[in-house]
Formats: structure tokens, sequence, C-alpha cells
């Protein structure tokens, strides 16, 4: 049996989860080989059906919202589809990105022929920590430079924040599919593993049945302006974080030596 998912918040109409890196939120034909799937593994662990009504991608790890009946899927469905929620990411991502930046770039979706009309997608990024590192994944640079961003989008396209940091020449390390795959090889090979660095980080979005705005949180917290690197021996120290489903992400920023922004 799959490991039990961290619950967030949940009452009898909806539960918040925390979806690991390289889940699937449901079985699909076009990954047939995966065995890790968010709404079986919760509905095991509840015992009792739930309801998708928004999605993340199979390598971006946060708060996932589920309904617990049909009329609180109708309506959390109705929310997303009408912007009434908010949403903040966190992405790694190649190079010193803009310390604050507002792309308003249309997109075609993914499956879409070449010539369908493109869709309005609007996304305000911000820098919070910048990160050099004194080895050189290029040799046209002495150094390897990354930048944690927060991402806010606006509009709800497909892989639209992968797609609007690339078309900043600021891809999130570990995409596959709009990165760059020998920089993510050389990240892989430092970070122990192969991941896609997008991370649901908070969620705000109505009550279906009360209207009341909920604030979900992932739990991930973001050091101190300027703390200083901790030793990777010592980030096992604090337990709590260690054990945390985003303990890959604390350990992202207590083992190297990034540079945080004010106003992070």
């Amino acid at each position: 049996m799959s490991q039990p998912l961290h619950i967030l918040w949940q009452d009898e109409h909806m539960v918040a989860v925390y979806k690991p890196a390289g889940w699937l939120v449901h079985r699909t034909g076009l990954d047939a080989g995966e065995t890790r799937f968010v709404m079986q593994t919760l509905r095991d662990q509840l015992g009792r059906h739930v309801f998708p009504v928004h999605r993340l991608d199979k390598g971006t790890c946060g708060v996932l919202v589920m309904a617990l009946h049909s009329d609180a899927a109708r309506a959390l469905s109705q929310s997303f589809e009408h912007h009434a929620t908010t949403k903040r990411y966190l992405a790694m991502v190649r190079g010193w990105a803009p310390a604050q930046v507002d792309v308003d770039h249309p997109l075609r979706p993914d499956d879409a022929p070449p010539d369908a009309p493109v869709q309005e997608a609007h996304t305000r990024f911000r820098t919070l920590a910048q990160l050099t590192v004194p080895e050189a994944s290029d040799p046209r640079f002495a150094t390897t430079r990354a930048s944690l961003v927060e991402a806010q989008p606006t509009t709800g396209r497909r892989h639209q924040i992968r797609r609007h940091l690339k078309h900043l020449a600021h891809p999130i390390i570990g995409d596959a599919t709009h990165g760059k795959g020998p920089l993510n090889r050389w990240w892989a090979e430092r970070l122990g593993h192969q991941r896609l660095w997008l991370h649901a980080w908070q969620l705000n979005v109505p009550h279906p049945v009360t209207g009341e705005v909920l604030q979900l949180r992932s739990g991930l917290q973001l050091p101190p302006v300027d703390s200083a690197p901790l030793a990777p021996e010592h980030s096992a120290d604090d337990q709590r974080e260690h054990d945390a489903p985003s303990s890959d992400w604390h350990r992202l920023w207590t083992a190297w030596p990034w540079h945080w922004l004010q106003g992070h």
C-alpha cells in the first residue's frame, strides 16, 4: 500500500493534501507505467470517494485540493474556472531572474495545432533568493547561477508557469520539456535526484459551502533574510523540517549558500 498522504486541512466537504513530486493526480493512459496516484491513495486513506477539482503536474509538489462530494466538487471547480482562487508557487530557475516582472504572454494549448488561436496568459514573478555556485555547468561561464522565484498566475493555462519562465529565458531546473537537458543533469548530480523544482506553496480558495476564503499552506517555511547557510549535517537536527513532506526543499536551501533578498 502507498504511504499515506499528508493532510493539510479537512472538513466534511473538502480536503487539502500535500501532493508529493512524481505522483499523478489520477490514472491516465499517457503515463501507463506509473503506480502512485493521489485520488486512489486518498480514497483508500479516507475510506470515501474523492473528486478532483484542479490539477498539478506530475513533477510539481505542494497544495492540492479535493472535494468530498459532488456539490462541493461543482462549487470548487467553478472557483478555479472563474479565477476566484489565488495561487502562489515557488520555483528554482536558471540564472539570476529579474527582481520583479509581469509576463503577459499568450499561450497556445500544448496539444493544439500550430494555427490554433492563442489564449490570454498572465503570471507575476518575484525573485526571493539568488545562488552562485563556483563551478561551471556550461564551459562558457566560470560559475553557475540560480534563483528562487515566487510565481503568481492569474490565468490557468496548462504548464503556464513553466512556459512563461522559459519565455523569460529562466527555465525551471529539472523541467525536461521546457528546460535545458545538460543543466538539468548537472543539478541532478549535485542535488541527488532528478525532479522538477516547482512547488505549489499557497492556495486561497472559497469554501464550497460557506464561501469563506481558506488560506491553505504547504507548510514550507522560508529562511530569514540573509540567514547563513546551514551545514548539511545540521539540517537533520531540526526533526520537524527533516521529516516534513517538503524536506527536499528545506535541504535545498540549508545545504547551499543562497542569498535571501529583502521582502521575501
